[in-house]
């Protein structure tokens, strides 16, 4: 009997779907999933590498350090709580093997100071759990949207702490389909609070007047 493939590395030779983003429309061509969860460290693999990647698994810090330094990936989707050290400092040490690569972080407990200090810390998105393979190639291309430029060729600032808070809450809240109640729990707050936070408008970015 054949063993079903589960191992860290998995071949990308299966047929890739027909619909939805995939490796060519990305560019990139390999990913590492990293996640203390097997289930669903294995269904997001197997999603993957239908969409035509080469797929990396690792269930923690160690792991996924061993396996990028010797096949480091165009992409990377990190857990951002693991035992040991956590998916923040996989961030940092993964960017700093190889910067080019480009970073979502997954976490069931989507608290908006962790969202932007991950983004700051050179994640390109960061997503709350439950996520599927569309939703993470979709934080991929909205993170790697062209920065706006000045009429001077300058680039704007980076948006305030207000302004990517306001940002997150109102992801979190499309995420969960408006449910109040839900968008509250992963972002960690009570649900009157969010609801303040909902009431207020936009925040300006900085250099926008």
């Amino acid at each position: 009997m054949t063993e079903p493939k589960s191992s860290a590395s998995i071949d990308s030779s299966v047929e890739t779907v027909a619909c939805g983003l995939d490796a060519e429309a990305l560019g990139a061509s390999s990913i590492i999933v990293v996640d203390d969860t097997f289930v669903l460290r294995d269904r997001l693999s197997l999603a993957f590498q239908q969409r035509g990647f080469r797929v990396e698994q690792a269930g923690d810090y160690d792991e996924a350090i061993a396996r990028f330094s010797s096949r480091p990936t165009d992409l990377a989707v990190i857990d951002l709580r693991m035992p040991g050290r956590s998916g923040l400092d996989l961030l940092i040490s993964i960017k700093r093997i190889h910067p080019e690569t480009k970073v979502v972080i997954l976490s069931g407990f989507g608290s908006i100071a962790t969202a932007i200090d991950a983004v700051r810390m050179g994640a390109t998105n960061f997503l709350s759990k439950p996520a599927d393979v569309d939703d993470i190639l979709n934080a991929f291309v909205r993170g790697d949207q062209p920065q706006s430029h000045a009429s001077d060729g300058s680039e704007f600032p980076v948006p305030s702490l207000a302004r990517a808070e306001w940002e997150h809450i109102h992801r979190v809240l499309s995420d969960c389909s408006g449910n109040i109640s839900e968008a509250a729990r992963r972002l960690g707050i009570h649900r009157r609070s969010l609801q303040r936070k909902l009431r207020k408008r936009a925040p300006d970015d900085p250099g926008s007047e």
